[in-house]
């Protein structure tokens, strides 16, 4: 059956290219890990994890276990890394479909060790070491009941030490810098323990474009480690914004970078409206003059932020036509009083491109005062992701 003109086009082949050029940064000193949590950002987990892996991903990121059943469903060989931790009840799921889980707590590894009997080598654990988000992960001073959990007779292996960079989009490099200090130096804790894991996977997006992985790798060679980068960003098709300068290597990635997604809905209807007519709920659009008006099957419950009302643009016919009056649910509403000839049909971008027009998620976040990363997050269940 034919279903309501709203949906999101993925380009897979520019996805598949976007990881080959991040993996030709890193310059044989890392490893990539292809971040798909969250559906793959809003762009289906369905059609993303697979392409990361025919362009070569080995592993793959996921938020939950749930998600991770998921990726293993459509990625039967890939690693699939857990990096939300495990709930309780959930490590049987782990061990089921071949999981890797990331922990910190002491109640996770009690989990894991819980379900970890059938694994005859030991059940692999990547250890998140607090480097100074204070969001998750063990502290250097709450380290060793951790690392004690992985000696000799347990049934968890200690196979990957991680961290997350949350400043590495400063350019400076200051708060990154004492990160990778602490990380050194609960390695070295590790190494005293007498454990010998074989990842450290550390830095995003911005890390791998800003020119972190050359500090990386060699912090990871120290300890005989391999690195591991989580690009997720850059991989659909966008470099992160630098403060207060962007380094020309995320500059040059910048250029060569593809978008990934397009957003798309249908012109539903045209009318004529005389000056003085109210568009939208509580009238906050007054016509100052004769207007037509162009009703589009999109709304805020598909994920066009109820904000941009009166204060952005979609493009119909290869121009801009201003959204008018507020945002309903299910519909909104463009001004295309000077746009020739559009009628019921027409398609209309959200986010993508039309002629020489184009609208990214950057100016969809600006618009609305959030991040290119929740713009993308929240386009609807309901939108139907189609490959293209």
């Amino acid at each position: 059956m034919p279903t309501r003109p709203c949906w999101v086009e993925i380009r897979t082949r520019s996805l598949e290219e976007n990881y080959r050029f991040l993996l030709s940064l890193a310059a044989g000193q890392a490893e990539l890990l292809a971040i798909v949590k969250a559906d793959a950002y809003g762009h289906s987990l369905a059609l993303c994890a697979p392409a990361a892996v025919r362009a070569g991903a080995g592993w793959l990121g996921v938020t939950s276990v749930e998600e991770g059943v998921a990726a293993r469903g459509v990625c039967p060989e890939a690693r699939v890394l857990v990096i939300g931790g495990v709930f309780a009840g959930q490590g049987k799921a782990v061990v089921d479909h071949a999981l890797t889980a990331v922990a910190w707590e002491l109640g996770q590894l009690d989990e894991l060790e819980r379900a970890a009997g059938s694994v005859a080598a030991g059940l692999a654990v990547h250890l998140e070491i607090d480097t100074g988000m204070s969001r998750q992960g063990v502290s250097l001073d709450g380290l060793g009941p951790a690392l004690a959990r992985f000696g000799a007779g347990s049934p968890l292996r200690l196979e990957g030490v991680m961290t997350h960079l949350f400043a590495a989009d400063e350019s400076d490099g200051v708060v990154t810098k004492a990160q990778l200090g602490r990380l050194d130096e609960a390695l070295e804790q590790i190494k005293a323990a007498g454990l010998k894991p074989q990842w450290l996977s550390v830095g995003n997006s911005a890390a791998l474009l800003g020119g972190e992985v050359g500090g990386i790798a060699d912090l990871a060679t120290r300890y005989g480690m391999k690195a591991m980068l989580r690009p997720g960003l850059a991989l659909y098709g966008l470099a992160p914004k630098f403060e207060p300068q962007e380094p020309a290597s995320s500059a040059s990635a910048r250029a060569v970078l593809q978008p990934v997604l397009s957003w798309k809905t249908e012109v539903v209807g045209v009318r004529t409206v005389p000056a003085g007519a109210v568009v939208g709920y509580n009238g906050t659009f007054v016509a100052t003059e004769p207007m037509r008006l162009a009703q589009v099957a999109a709304g805020y419950a598909d994920g066009l932020d109820r904000r941009l009302g009166n204060n952005f643009s979609l493009l119909v016919r290869g121009e801009r036509a201003p959204l008018v009056g507020r945002i309903s649910m299910d519909q909104a509403v463009l001004d295309v009083t000077d746009i020739l000839g559009v009628e019921a049909g027409d398609e209309v971008v959200i986010l993508g491109t039309q002629g020489a027009e184009a609208i990214t998620a950057f100016d969809h976040a600006a618009a609305t005062g959030t991040i290119p990363w929740e713009v993308f997050s929240r386009i609807g269940a309901r939108v139907r992701r189609v490959a293209v």
